[in-house]
């Protein structure tokens, strides 16, 4: 049972280690983040069952062009010619070693820390993340000590593609530096990961380990098998209680002096504070990352003026996806930084669409007004031909664009910033040129197809695109390709025109009129249109040819949620919210398809094309907890019993926040079938943005 520790910051624990077995421990994941869009990530036990699992995964690019440089390390104490290893591997046919036999306790909080017990000897093991650099300490406090004892500390190496995994051909070699041993491959130009450990002692003793399994890989149907390598131990006596810091840090090749091209001062790697000052040791005080790791927390905690312990779980859970952007692909001058959101650890960039969904939650419902400006200016820099990128590249950082939805869910998220913030001046100046233009362009027509047609509706793509959020495609076939009138396309473009014509009424009769009178002509065709009299709900997509796609799916559900929905009455609305509950909500948010649909599928597993076969179509999704929460007070006119209900459709995710897969976190998606298992990213933006979002809406 994982419980919520009171706490001035955020605590979250795993008691009862031993009762669960190891399976059941290796399903349960922690995750760091900070502004570079780096991250440390693994089990509760520290044995990694991903390859984007590891103590350092750094951004070379912010937030962009990650790369896994510390994979773990193995830790041994040595008591009276007794060995204790204390870390967990798996490898094909053994766990080896089983440290985890020895773990007590795992605690989360600013850092993750792993309680074990030996004979004697009491140990904590500490991971912290320093916010605005590629380093990550690993802290050992030994108390306790009941008699001397050697502790050996062998780290694993991987510096390579966080998408990728290695092999024992790759030319991996270290040199030390006197205070720091430099790890890099032996070839020009590759980054380069600095390891210090004051007060132990460095044995040079380089070795390739072979084949370390990956399950949750395995699983996936991807490659599930590493080589790794380790430079050498450290090594140090323990007489007394005592604490050791293993600093890891990962450094751009040809930034520094005297090291091959590393960030050094003096041949040592200079550590960067979340202050933005710079340490020329080769280490920080572990003392003073950790004030600057809770001072923080404790910012994001004030802004968002918590008055609870649920809403303080949910705010550092957001904070984990606010990073910086540097100027790459942006329009921009120099080393411009601005903020951006990454859609889900550990695998996704920036999305547009996942940005622009997430925001109002993540920023703008923990009173983050300055970030959310800086997102949405970000995106609006970026904008081309009318329309919002819906990703920024891995490597490149070049903005793509292949969304029908995106652009629209820039105008829904800079409208709620405008009536959050109430920043008439950045939105008028900064927002609203992109939002014409946008609207404009929508309706002139822009990249694939995308256009309004003569009933005023959206129309875009063909069978083989997928430019809704029901993306899925793999070997050329779009899954859900749902081309033509999407229906929640059509809501968002209906809301865009009213928004606008509200905006404008009382500062120019013009555009009011304008932008009124296109919302009044897509209202009409959209009633028509997308209403379907004998099911009793909204038809999910009209075809070119006017055939309406009666597939009983979620997207409907906005038509009532978003600020201005359709002018459905609420009879209809009522119909289709009542639908939505009885046919797609779980417990974990909103079937993609209802299970008697042929083509539904219960559990999203297996091989990329399995995976993405199932992805929507049947799959979970928890972000969609949000508007369904909103439409079903929406119709109960936000009713007390309407609230208590609601409270009992989000209870479930709450408990997942700390008791399931990612500790701290809400996963991209679930399984449609029961026990409705989490899949895909452990983090994921939006599924906290809305489940926040909802979280408000029913306790406002």
């Amino acid at each position: 049972m994982l419980t919520l520790q009171e706490s001035a910051n955020v605590q979250i624990v795993a008691k009862a280690i031993h009762d669960e077995s190891i399976d059941s421990l290796l399903t349960k994941e922690w995750l760091l983040t900070n502004h570079r869009g780096s991250y440390a990530s693994s089990t509760i036990i520290g044995c990694n069952t991903r390859g984007y699992h590891g103590l350092l995964i750094g951004s070379v690019a912010p937030p962009a062009n990650r790369i896994m440089a510390l994979a773990n390390c193995l830790e041994m104490l040595t008591i009276d010619r007794k060995v204790f290893e204390l870390s967990t591997f798996e490898f094909s046919d053994k766990f080896a070693p089983a440290g985890f036999s020895y773990l007590k306790q795992f605690r989360q909080d600013t850092g993750v820390h792993f309680d074990y017990e030996l004979e004697g000897f009491k140990l904590t093991k500490s991971v912290h993340l320093l916010r605005d650099g590629d380093t990550v300490s690993v802290v050992y406090s030994f108390s306790g000590v009941a008699q001397p004892a050697e502790f050996v500390l062998r780290p694993f190496v991987g510096l390579r593609d966080f998408h990728a995994l290695q092999k024992s051909s790759a030319p991996l070699c270290s040199t030390w530096l006197g205070d720091a041993l430099l790890v890099r491959h032996d070839m020009p130009g590759s980054c380069e990961l600095f390891l210090s450990c004051p007060g132990m002692s460095f044995e040079n003793d380089p070795q390739w380990w072979f084949n370390f399994i990956y399950r949750q890989d395995r699983e996936r149907g991807q490659s599930f098998t590493e080589d790794l390598w380790t430079p050498g131990l450290f090594k140090c006596r323990i007489q007394k209680p005592t604490q050791i810091v293993l600093w890891a840090r990962l450094a751009a090749a040809g930034t520094g002096p005297d090291c091959g091209g590393c960030l050094a001062v003096a041949g040592t790697p200079a550590l960067s504070l979340s202050n933005g000052a710079t340490d020329p040791k080769p280490y920080a005080d572990i003392e003073t990352v950790k004030e600057s790791l809770a001072r923080h927390q404790n910012e994001i905690i004030t802004s968002a003026k918590v008055k609870d312990e649920k809403f303080t779980i949910l705010c550092s859970a957001a904070d984990q996806f606010v990073v910086r952007r540097s100027g790459h692909g942006l329009r921009a001058t120099g080393h411009e930084q601005r903020t951006t959101i990454l859609a889900g650890f550990p695998w996704f960039a920036d999305w547009g669409r996942d940005a622009f969904i997430a925001l109002p939650g993540l920023l703008l419902a923990t009173g983050r007004f300055e970030e959310a400006k800086s997102v949405l200016c970000t995106f609006a820099q970026a904008a081309d031909q009318g329309m919002i990128p819906n990703r920024f590249d891995d490597y490149s950082n070049a903005a793509h664009f292949n969304s029908v939805d995106a652009s629209l869910w820039f105008i829904n998220a800079a409208f709620a910033y405008l009536d959050a913030a109430g920043d008439s001046q950045t939105f008028t100046q900064q927002l609203l040129p992109t939002i014409r233009w946008i609207v404009q362009s929508y309706q002139d027509g822009t990249r694939f197809g995308i256009h309004a047609d003569a009933d005023g509706l959206i129309m875009a793509g063909d069978r083989d695109t997928q430019l809704t959020w029901m993306d899925a495609k793999c070997d050329g076939v779009a899954f859900t390709p749902r081309y033509g009138k999407a229906v929640e396309v059509n809501a968002l473009w209906y809301s865009s025109l009213r928004a606008l014509a509200y905006f404008y009424a009382g500062r120019s009769s013009e555009n009011a009129y304008h932008y009124q009178a296109m919302a009044e002509k897509v209202a009409w065709s959209f009633c028509s249109l997308f209403w379907n009299e004998a099911a009793g709900y909204l038809n999910d997509c009209i075809l070119p040819d006017g055939t309406p796609d009666g597939t009983l799916r979620p997207n409907q559900i906005f038509a009532v949620s978003l600020p201005f929905g359709p002018p459905l009455s609420l009879q209809q609305q009522t119909s289709i919210v009542n639908t939505v509950q009885r046919e797609l909500l779980t417990p974990y948010g909103l079937r993609t398809l209802n299970v008697q649909h042929p083509n539904y599928k219960g559990r999203c597993i297996g091989p990329q094309k399995d995976r993405d076969q199932a992805y929507h179509q049947g799959t979970v999704w928890p972000w969609l907890i949000g508007p369904f929460v909103e439409a079903y007070l929406k119709v109960n006119q936000f009713s007390p019993m309407s609230r208590i209900k609601a409270a009992q459709f989000i209870q479930p995710l709450l408990s997942h926040l700390t008791e399931q897969a990612c500790l701290g976190s809400i996963s991209e998606i679930f399984d449609g079938d029961s026990p409705h298992t989490p899949r895909g990213c452990i983090a994921q933006a939006w599924s906290v943005g809305e489940l926040i979002r909802a979280y408000q809406l029913i306790n406002s």
